[in-house]
């Protein structure tokens, strides 16, 4: 009989204590609690808990936003003063029933806080201790604030994004490298768990956002350290080394048309109002097709023009990769996001039935339920009254 996914979590019965605040570590960890792990957040009720409870616009009453909701589904929140001796009392009794305990804290400052394994393996020597730092803790730069933009910038991952004659720009969406950071943070944690539980010795297990950003130059970074070879950024967001795979203006808007394989160059060709476009030599082989890219896609253009949006999505759509270039309010009211259930909601004392992105995570074919983290510090009681 299948279970429904909130019924049967797989990760029911792992403890993970954090220290974090912001985007990257609180992404992370939410997917831990959204998949049944018990989180922990601690928050220093003197400071006003984690800064992302203040920002605005959209506030959810007193100390809360719908922006620190976004990142902290299904977390419990406990009040500690790490720095007072009452606070690292409460920490470590926490630490003796947990199986990991995270923190985003500046690379130089989680060994003198008492938060890596040397310290805290006293306590429990299967401790994981995962660590998220902005340029890691065993260089010159472990005492450097750092954030989300500026690895975009010194990663090259700027200067490859935005139209070749206009100036370098970041990745339109908000937090993708915390995003990446805190996901790759999780995988190297629940390693690190997996092996404390056949071993009974734990690790500490860092990443750091300059590390994951420069990771996400992929194969442009192999070429560049094997071949010299340098990409750059292309015009209407073509692929390096494959056309027609980039956006095209429709009559009323853009699509982006991916035909990375000949099975799909067929497919468009034997669908386009002009017929001989299939039939120029200059087209008939994909390394010829993006030699005269600059040709090809002016002919594309030209055809794309004649129809709209939606008739290119009727005769293409499920035939060759295509999707249509949507504003985030389209994006969001897209009918499809109801039919994939990518819409939640939960019940935010402020706000009953707060809409949000669901756990992009199925368990057993269904969505992993939301539920708010609670007010800072509302389940320190509890908490610190259970190992």
């Amino acid at each position: 009989m299948t279970q429904g996914a909130t019924k049967m979590k797989p990760l029911n019965g792992i403890r993970i204590v954090s220290i974090e605040q912001f985007g990257a570590a609180p992404y992370g960890s939410m997917f831990l609690a959204d998949l049944g792990a018990e989180v922990l957040k601690i928050e220093n009720l003197a400071a006003g808990g984690d800064p992302a409870r203040h920002l605005g616009p959209y506030f959810l009453g007193e100390n809360d936003s719908q922006y620190f909701q976004t990142w902290n589904s299904n977390k419990r929140s406990v009040a500690l003063d790490l720095k007072s001796p009452e606070g690292r009392a409460g920490l470590e009794r926490l630490v003796a029933g947990a199986d990991a305990v995270m923190n985003n804290l500046r690379g130089d400052k989680a060994a003198p806080a008492g938060l890596d394994y040397a310290s805290l393996s006293r306590i429990k020597p299967s401790i994981v201790c995962l660590h998220l730092s902005a340029y890691g803790r065993d260089n010159s730069r472990a005492s450097w604030p750092g954030y989300d933009y500026l690895m975009q910038a010194e990663s090259g991952l700027m200067d490859l994004t935005g139209d070749p004659d206009r100036a370098p720009a970041r990745m339109g969406a908000p937090s993708i490298i915390d995003h990446a950071t805190g996901l790759t943070a999780m995988v190297g944690l629940l390693s690190g768990i997996i092996q404390a539980r056949s071993t009974g010795i734990g690790c500490d297990v860092d990443t750091c956002l300059f590390d994951v950003a420069l990771h996400q130059l992929g194969y442009s970074a192999t070429w560049y350290l094997n071949e010299g070879h340098k990409a750059t950024r292309q015009t209407r967001s073509s692929h390096f080394a494959v056309t027609p795979v980039q956006t095209f203006p429709t009559r009323d808007g853009w699509i982006f048309i991916m035909c990375m394989t000949d099975r799909f160059w067929q497919a468009l060709v034997q669908r386009l109002d002009n017929p001989d476009i299939g039939r120029d030599p200059r087209f008939a082989e994909a390394a010829s097709r993006t030699a005269h890219r600059a040709a090809l896609t002016e002919l594309l253009d030209a055809d794309f023009r004649r129809h709209d949006t939606d008739y290119w999505m009727r005769t293409l759509g499920g035939v060759l990769p295509i999707a249509p270039v949507l504003d985030i309010g389209q994006a969001l009211d897209n009918p499809f996001l109801q039919e994939s259930a990518m819409i939640g909601t939960m019940d935010h004392p402020a706000r009953p039935g707060l809409r949000l992105l669901a756990n992009p995570i199925k368990i057993n074919g269904q969505r992993l339920a939301q539920s708010p983290c609670p007010a800072a510090g509302a389940d320190t009681g509890q908490a610190l009254g259970c190992r």
